[in-house]
């Protein structure tokens, strides 16, 4: 067995990180929205966003600033 070990990253990556913002600011617009019932298209303008943070954390994983990528450097504890 070999005593070296590889980080797997977790996804503490720019990319991850603001998909997951995104994608958290889109589920607490939606609730809110739901709650309030008279704001139902507010509903689905919250799903779009959501559906926005995927592409978003997808692009800047394509343009290197997801784990592994050539625009970033992960940092030690």
């Amino acid at each position: 067995m070999s005593t070296e070990s590889v980080e797997p990253g977790h996804g503490h990556s720019p990319a991850a990180w603001t998909a997951v913002i995104i994608m958290l600011v889109a589920v607490l617009i939606g609730t809110v929205a739901f709650c309030l019932e008279t704001v139902a298209w507010l509903v689905w303008v919250s799903v779009v966003i959501f559906l926005l943070g995927l592409v978003v954390g997808w692009v800047m994983k394509r343009i290197g600033y997801g784990v592994g990528g050539s625009k970033y450097t992960p940092k030690g504890h």
